[in-house]
């Protein structure tokens, strides 16, 4: 894989034991650590506070007539994070909801995405010790700043951000207050309570509002650990409350990257290297028509004055490519998933238990054999990225999940201090993991850095779907064994490409009880770039597991959804089963003629269940009538919000199962626009019921939990309509299409 095309980024695998050798936890660090280690919550910039704004912590602003303002340290790129967070600390702090505001936390170390590492490593900490809080906090910081940074990705913004960040962040901000009220009242801070950014002490009937206290709140210290409130005192969260990224995007004042407009700012077009590996030898401009031409090896550039008049000079341009693999086609890859998955001397067994091979030596062994294919994430804004490179300083305008990965790879690139390098983070037009990888920053910054002038790069839909970090492609070999109605055994091989879930995660796992199984990945690195898709690992284990478990139930004869409830014991994953089971009539399809398929996957701490109800014709074309899902996410933020991520995952996944697919030819990839590379449409979605299961758990993520059930409950149901297993996909594979 060419250089230029592995500057994808993942969350970070940071065990708990370097974790804590790292913060001076071990051994004789801890003096010398509570010594240094500055409170996290007063880290901050001062230059985000506008006139007469006064910044309370790291992530919240007030002003005297009571404005309140939380700084979100995620991306927002359809989901509606800003509005979740916010609310999360707008409870805790006891605000008025009518007087919150977001905006986007600016891409500089101060505001590094430190919880998000903090939950995934030790989760809320409530083994810690009060004193050790300050050191461990600032440890987390240090590690963030490589790890994690500001990434937007892994369903982790509520579940990890918003539980273990903006509620501490806002209970901290609360009691700053009342302390600052206490101290001005002259009366015991256990005496002073605050209610819709008001504080009040009922014994002398004084009240104030926030706004009042502010400066004086700024001068305490936050508390690490503050008290929180309990669930069942809420009032913000768990309410459905109006986006608030959402007027703007209504009036059209929203900015997205390809709504910035520089002075004096350049357009340019882009042609990246047909075939992987490929190189620019030469490039003639016979028409003499291109202002500017700039070769950056793997890439051909143009800049004009407009996008219209770049794109037309390229593609008058005369570019000779060299080298590259013309070898590489699909028939290859599979060949190579093929004989990886046959290798076993690079093999890591992730999950074992009893002797899965003893019992499936029978010729009762059921084994099959799944595909599924490279996939383009197909945002509908194109990649595109604004530069200004200018005496040693450069600023950049662009929607990504990872600014601060934008901020870093922009300065390796140039050559400059990180500190000297300013991004600009915009609203994100599709990002699905894609604008997690920042080739599209590093080659805006080196044309700017060309020109001398502020740059626009933009890459046409073409480029876009022909040079994407895609899902991987993957093949997976299971075999299992049923005795007396009951699964045995299971094996499952499977190729990896490492491009998703940190293993703490268990994206591998086979979620039933199974008293002999053996889970092993045959790692390989992707000859084309590869990285995070809505839902990463959990997309394909999904289809896999789920579609076995139904060839399992085949073989004992048995209902599958009655099935799956004989090996679940864990009483979340049985609820949502059994709630599904009544939500969708199973058994009894609602549309005459019908036939239903089940899946339930647990991924990103939430648990859904889905099931699909569709009709067959005789040309075998599917009609999806109904997809109902049931959601078990712990705590629900904001149920409108939450309705919409199941929503836009279902429709996402979907779109995959029936149309997706990229594929190789001599070296280049053969889809190139969307009549290429189809997509679900109003005619062909679902109705979608989405019912959440009433919890007090901590909030698991939803971002992409919705997509990995989709496929399997879909093919599932396509074996209960004809009698055909759908093991590779997209469908087309097996002669099924949408109607």
């Amino acid at each position: 894989m060419s250089e230029e095309k592995t500057n994808g980024r993942n969350i970070g695998k940071i065990a708990r034991r370097t974790f804590l050798a790292s913060a001076g936890v071990v051994g004789g660090g801890v003096a010398l650590g509570l010594a240094l280690s500055p409170n996290r919550l007063k880290i901050y910039q001062d230059s985000v506070a506008d006139g007469n704004e006064t910044i309370l912590n790291t992530w919240v602003k007030l002003t005297p007539d009571n404005k309140i303002t939380v700084i979100i340290p995620h991306s927002e790129m359809g989901q509606g994070v800003g509005t979740g967070l916010a609310q999360m600390l707008a409870e805790e702090m006891e605000a008025d909801w009518e007087t919150v505001s977001i905006e986007q936390a600016p891409a500089t170390d101060e505001y590094i995405n430190s919880d998000l590492g903090r939950g995934y490593i030790v989760g809320e900490g409530a083994r810690i010790p009060a004193f050790a809080y300050p050191m461990l906090d600032f440890a987390f910081l240090q590690i963030a700043k490589g790890a994690v940074g500001q990434i937007t990705g892994g369903s982790t913004a509520i579940r990890l951000t918003g539980y273990h960040g903006m509620r501490r962040a806002g209970a901290a901000a609360r009691e700053m207050l009342m302390r600052a009220a206490a101290k001005e009242w002259n009366v015991p801070i256990n005496s002073v309570r605050a209610q819709s950014s008001i504080l009040y002490h009922d014994a002398s009937n004084r009240s104030a509002p926030f706004g009042t206290f502010a400066a004086a709140a700024a001068k305490f210290a936050p508390n690490l650990k503050p008290a929180m409130k309990s669930p069942a005192d809420y009032k913000i969260v768990g309410t459905p409350k109006s986006r608030l990224d959402i007027p703007e995007k209504v009036t059209g004042e929203a900015k997205f990257g390809m709504d910035i407009i520089v002075p004096g700012m350049k357009y340019a077009a882009i042609a990246q290297a047909p075939v992987y590996g490929a190189r620019a030898a030469s490039v003639v401009d016979p028409a003499n028509a291109a202002q500017q031409i700039v070769n950056l090896g793997n890439a051909v550039v143009v800049v004009a004055d407009s996008y219209w008049e770049a794109a037309n000079s390229l593609q008058q341009l005369d570019i000779a490519w060299s080298g590259g693999d013309l070898a590489l086609s699909s028939i290859a890859l599979r060949a190579l998933h093929n004989e990886h998955l046959t290798e076993t001397r690079h093999e890591q067994v992730m999950d074992k238990a009893g002797d899965a091979k003893a019992k499936l030596q029978s010729t009762e062994t059921i084994s099959v054999e799944y595909a599924v294919p490279y996939l383009a994430h197909a945002t509908m804004e194109p990649m595109n990225c604004t530069a200004l490179v200018r005496d040693g300083k450069c600023e950049l305008w662009v929607g990504h999940q990872n600014p601060i990965a934008a901020r870093d790879d922009a300065a390796a690139a140039l050559g400059l201090k990180k500190t000297n390098v300013i991004v600009h983070n915009a609203y994100l037009g599709g990002g699905f993991g894609r604008r997690s990888s920042t080739d599209n920053v590093v080659q805006a910054a080196l044309v700017a850095a060309e020109t001398g002038t502020p740059v626009k790069l933009i890459w046409s839909r073409e480029q876009d779907m022909s040079n994407d970090f895609y899902r991987p492609a993957t093949v997976s070999r299971m075999r299992g064994r049923v005795e007396d109605g009951k699964i045995s055994a299971i094996d499952h091989a499977y190729v990896f490409s490492d491009a998703g879930m940190p293993d703490s995660e268990r994206p591998f796992a086979f979620q039933y009880d199974v008293p002999n199984r053996r889970i092993a990945r045959h790692p390989y690195e992707s000859p084309i770039p590869v990285g995070a898709w809505r839902s990463v690992d959990f997309t394909q284990m999904g289809f896999f597991n789920e579609s076995f478990m139904d060839e399992l139930a085949h073989k004992a004869g048995a209902d599958p959804l009655a099935f799956r409830l004989a090996h679940k014991s864990d009483p979340r994953h049985r609820a949502v089963l059994e709630r599904l089971a009544d939500e969708a009539s199973w058994g009894r399809p609602r549309t005459p003629g019908a036939a239903q398929g089940v899946a339930i996957v647990d991924s990103f701490e939430t648990i859904v269940g889905q099931v699909a109800e569709i009709t067959i014709d005789d040309d075998q074309r599917v009609r999806l009538h109904r997809m109902t899902s049931v959601v078990d996410c712990g705590q629900v933020i904001n149920p409108s919000a939450a309705e919409a991520q199941i929503h836009s995952s279902l429709i996402f996944a979907l779109s995959a199962v029936f149309f997706g697919e990229i594929t190789l030819e001599n070296g280049e990839i053969v889809q190139q626009n969307f009549p290429d590379y189809d997509m679900i449409r109003l005619r062909n979605a679902p109705v979608q019921p989405v019912i959440f299961m009433d919890s007090n758990l901590p909030p698991g993520g939803l971002g992409e939990p919705g997509t990995p059930p989709a496929a399997p409950a879909l093919t599932n149901a396509i074996f209960a309509a004809s009698g055909i297993r759908v093991r590779e996909l997209p469908l087309i594979r097996a002669g099924f299409r949408s109607v």
